[in-house]
């Protein structure tokens, strides 16, 4: 059973950068679709960035492209999102999900196994 933990969120002001990582365990396959959501107070769950552990294809919400990048380390078994010039308007918790093979990587309920979360709060 695959496992993922998240860590790296926290506090920073708006034009600030945080690394978020999700270390992953019990992969069982080659290929898993990964993915980082977020959600806000009062707010639905929403697609921040997405890709195949295996290849280079990489998708991202329209409100976080040129600012956000997904990445993972195959050696560490772990997910990335460096976030850059954030805004008060990133302000959530964000989630690592995990569905093995392929699916569409935008869409929340497709995914499997889901982290717990870690907040992060931009100030203006």
């Amino acid at each position: 059973q695959v496992q993922l933990v998240e860590s790296g969120g926290g506090l920073v002001q708006a034009g600030g950068s945080l690394r978020l990582s999700c270390a992953v365990s019990g992969r069982t396959f080659s290929d898993y679709r990964m993915g980082w959501f977020r959600q806000a107070p009062g707010k639905e769950r929403e697609f921040v960035a997405g890709r195949r552990w295996i290849g280079d294809n990489r998708v991202y919400a329209d409100s976080v492209k040129g600012r956000f990048t997904i990445s993972r380390d195959n050696s560490k078994n772990t997910l990335y999102l460096q976030m850059n010039s954030l805004k008060p308007e990133d302000t959530a918790v964000y989630y690592c999900a995990a569905s093995p093979g392929v699916g569409p990587v935008m869409s929340a309920p497709s995914y499997t196994v889901w982290g717990q979360g870690t907040q992060v709060t931009v100030s203006p």
